[in-house]
């Protein structure tokens, strides 16, 4: 016999359908995860860079509108507000369990705490002396410590001739030692820990794969590996190869959801391709949000998307 709550999630799925018009992506039914015909719902296009986001501890979602050098805010009733203004080009956000905001920074390029105002603090600069190229990403781990992706530099219409790239993962202890801990991934990026922290995951945009590390006791990386295949490899228009993977976010259940070429695709605990989401607009990055944990949000190309799905994210994480 079918559970009431199995009735309801259909029927939700077919109002969400029936709204749809014929080129609204939905959703594939992937068992545990999202419920067939569901549509993304945009809530709002025209920002000016998009990337950080996270679940606030009231529900809502913020996410960074890296180029306008502010930090958005998307209410449980789908309301944005600016959180923040003269962010210092904040991309990836971490939230400590005192309500601080850790931020990746692109202006002054550097890590640290962005709010509130009186807690402002800079953990990480330079290593050796030299500054940070382009700070991407970051995870906070229980224990206070931080993993951050610096991608690099990379030609432009703006900046044809940039310096010598020199990509890397860095770790910054709970007593505030930065460490490099990889400089053999061509663009790091999203970076997220495993439910139980003992394996990190990395993003590699130009790479066909997610990467996996084993975490150390002191909280450096070993045993790198290919850990899941992106449906998101592609040749690109200029004619290089690209998974053009970003964020990274995680579930209960230790499932990975990328935001890659392909949409978001989800990825069990295993390595397993589940399935893969369609957007609009390829996806930048994106974070679990809501009372519930139940919506996913993503963010990519100025536009900010919803999902309600069926898997929750962990409760105790703000991604």
């Amino acid at each position: 016999m079918l559970s009431k709550h199995f009735y309801l999630l259909g029927f939700s799925a077919l109002i969400y359908a029936a709204a749809a018009s014929a080129d609204d992506p939905v959703t594939p039914a992937i068992p545990g995860v999202a419920a067939g015909g569901v549509v993304a719902e945009l809530i709002k296009d025209g920002f000016n860079g998009t990337e950080g986001p996270i679940g606030y501890s009231d529900g809502s979602l913020l996410f960074t509108e890296t180029q306008a050098n502010k930090i958005i805010r998307i209410g449980t009733d789908d309301k944005v507000s600016t959180f923040l203004e003269n962010s210092n080009g904040s991309n990836g956000l971490a939230l400590t369990p005192d309500g601080e905001i850790v931020a990746v920074q692109t202006v002054k390029t550097k890590v640290g705490v962005v709010y509130p105002a009186n807690k402002k603090n800079t953990l990480a600069e330079n290593y050796q002396g030299t500054a940070f190229q382009r700070p991407n990403d970051l995870v906070r781990a229980s224990n206070g410590g931080i993993y951050f992706t610096d991608s690099g530099t990379r030609p432009s219409k703006d900046n044809p001739n940039p310096p010598p790239s020199h990509p890397g993962v860095f770790y910054i202890s709970q007593g505030g030692e930065l460490k490099q801990l990889a400089t053999d991934i061509e663009r790091p990026n999203g970076i997220q820990l495993s439910k139980d922290e003992k394996v990190l995951y990395v993003a590699n945009t130009q790479g066909e794969h997610i990467l996996a590390y084993d975490i150390a006791a002191d909280g450096s990386i070993q045993n790198r590996r290919n850990f899941a295949k992106l449906d998101g490899w592609k040749k690109g228009e200029d004619g290089t190869w690209s998974s053009g993977a970003d964020g990274i976010a995680l579930d209960d259940e230790g499932r990975l959801y990328v935001a890659s070429n392909a949409g978001v695709e989800i990825i069990s605990a295993k390595g397993e391709s589940l399935g893969v989401i369609p957007l609009p607009k390829k996806p930048q990055n994106l974070a679990f949000a809501g009372l519930d944990k139940k919506t996913l949000y993503v963010v990519g190309r100025g536009a900010a998307y919803k999902i309600p799905l069926l898997a929750a994210g962990i409760s105790s994480r703000p991604k």
